[in-house]
């Protein structure tokens, strides 16, 4: 069972490059970071983690993702650097497509590209999104960024990205291009998987190991449907509680890797419960 770590970094907790260095002295496998660029003062969606519905002030402060592990990569060797997750359909994919290939050359092949649609409405309306259809943008930006990848002059011609023939380098050490993993735990959530990702990160909290095998059955029957080989699926538990016995029945039920969340501390009480952790579950 490989395990990661997941902490929403800001200017309020350890820094991104010595959470990574930490991690992977202590031999954590991989190291994710969440991504809101902004959150709109006026907001009435509710948040889900707490009673009052009122979001943590850390969702405020996130630094960017891909500057982030950029510096992460540049302070470490071997762990994998992951977006968990990106907000695909709240970024031009142009400007995407060429960070996530920065951070997986800078890297030398170590990103894993963790994406999903966004819950917050009102951070959405901000850039443009179509909320109700937010998946389906996100499908055609995945789309788009496997094109800007893949292809010399790259074009593509959608709904909700147009753009003529460019020049788009640098192209992923990763070929054909980075693991696509989708975040959800929803009815549709294993076509989206099927159809243009190569992993799926349920949310620990959301999902026990039954789920998990009965999700990871249904992507791979839609995987051989489609003609892909269910062997290259991988799933990453995101958020699960820390327990080695938990950790082994999600193993057990087919999870290829749990990531465990961290709260949004400074750096001596981080350093000491990433010990712990160590301790405990590797």
């Amino acid at each position: 069972m490989k395990v990661g770590i997941t902490q929403f970094v800001t200017d309020r907790t350890i820094d991104i490059v010595s959470l990574a260095r930490h991690c992977e002295r202590l031999g954590f496998e991989s190291l994710w970071v969440p991504e809101h660029p902004v959150v709109p003062v006026d907001m009435t969606t509710p948040f889900p983690g707490s009673a009052d519905g009122k979001l943590p002030d850390f969702y405020k402060r996130l630094m960017d993702p891909f500057v982030g592990l950029a510096a992460a990569a540049g302070a470490t060797e071997k762990i994998l650097l992951g977006t968990g997750i990106c907000l695909v359909p709240e970024r031009n994919p142009l400007y995407t497509a060429k960070e996530v290939a920065t951070v997986d050359r800078v890297s030398n092949g170590r990103f894993l590209f963790g994406i999903g649609a966004g819950w917050i409405g009102e951070e959405a309306e901000v850039f443009g999104v179509d909320f109700p259809r937010r998946w389906t943008q996100t499908r055609e930006h995945v789309q788009a960024l496997k094109v800007l990848w893949s292809e010399e002059h790259p074009e593509f011609h959608g709904k909700y990205v147009d753009f003529p023939k460019v020049w788009c380098y640098p192209k992923p050490i990763q070929q054909p291009h980075p693991p696509i993993l989708i975040a959800g735990e929803l009815e549709r959530m294993a076509a989206r998987v099927a159809d243009y990702g190569d992993g799926w990160i349920p949310r620990g909290r959301a999902i026990d190991p039954a789920g998990v095998e009965q999700g990871r059955a249904r992507i791979a029957g839609l995987y051989r449907e489609r003609g892909r080989d269910p062997a290259q699926l991988t799933v990453s538990i995101y958020g699960a509680d820390p327990d080695r016995e938990s950790n082994r029945r999600f193993a057990d039920a087919g999870t290829d890797r749990v990531v465990h969340m961290l709260p949004s501390k400074g750096e001596a009480e981080t350093v000491k419960q990433l010990e712990q952790w160590a301790a405990e579950l590797l």
